[in-house]
């Protein structure tokens, strides 16, 4: 059992076939929620790992994807929906154009030795920080390892910007918003254009 599974995490995932039905079917299921914003405690302290994958789990998927449509996203971690657990899903082109749907709970980031590690360095932006953009220097390859919808272990691969949203969502779940990462002076200037814009989607008040 234990060689058995840890063939399955070696192998990558497709996460490319069948975009649109899967896309489509999460979303026909679910319900939109409002998204919470930088400031909500939620967003700024790590999430509970995902232990139960069960009926709830998949409800809360469904309102992920139905969520992240609404709000025009390409990914989406829970609490950006006010939900403590670890877990995001995607809707994400890489820069070849071609289309990356999947979820993944309890993700974890696998470092990339130095020596292979390339940065891009092109604005990146957040629901979760509205109407604010900033250029942030991202490795343009990622793998996250971690557990589909089902329980079971899934590797996941991403360049360009798939691979920045991929590290972006992990950080959701760590408490990390990418604003946390920028300089003091870029990340004042970051919030200052989510005062003075308006969001496109319903957002959820802080206290």
């Amino acid at each position: 059992m234990t060689q058995e599974i840890d063939q399955r995490v070696d192998e990558f995932i497709d996460d490319t076939q069948d975009c649109e039905e899967r896309e489509q079917a999460y979303r026909a299921r679910g319900t939109a929620r409002p998204i919470t914003v930088v400031g909500n405690p939620v967003l700024h302290s790590e999430c509970r790992n995902v232990t139960e994958f069960d009926d709830g789990l998949a409800a809360l998927i469904d309102d992920m994807f139905a969520s992240q449509r609404a709000a025009e996203g390409v990914g989406l971690a829970a609490n950006q929906i006010g939900v403590d657990l670890k877990v995001f899903v995607y809707d994400c082109h890489d820069d070849e154009g071609v289309r990356h749907v999947g979820v993944v709970c309890n993700p974890v980031l696998e470092e990339l030795p130095a020596e292979s590690r390339v940065l891009d360095d092109n604005n990146e932006g957040c629901l979760s920080v509205p109407t604010a953009y900033a250029e942030l220097a991202r490795p343009d390859y990622a793998v996250v390892t971690g557990q589909n919808a089902a329980g079971e272990p899934i590797r996941v691969q991403g360049t360009g910007y798939f691979a920045r949203c991929l590290q972006h969502e992990t950080d959701h779940l760590y408490g990390r918003l990418y604003i946390d990462r920028l300089s003091k002076r870029e990340r004042k200037k970051a919030l200052k254009m989510m005062e003075e814009g308006t969001p496109r989607y319903e957002t959820v008040p802080n206290a």
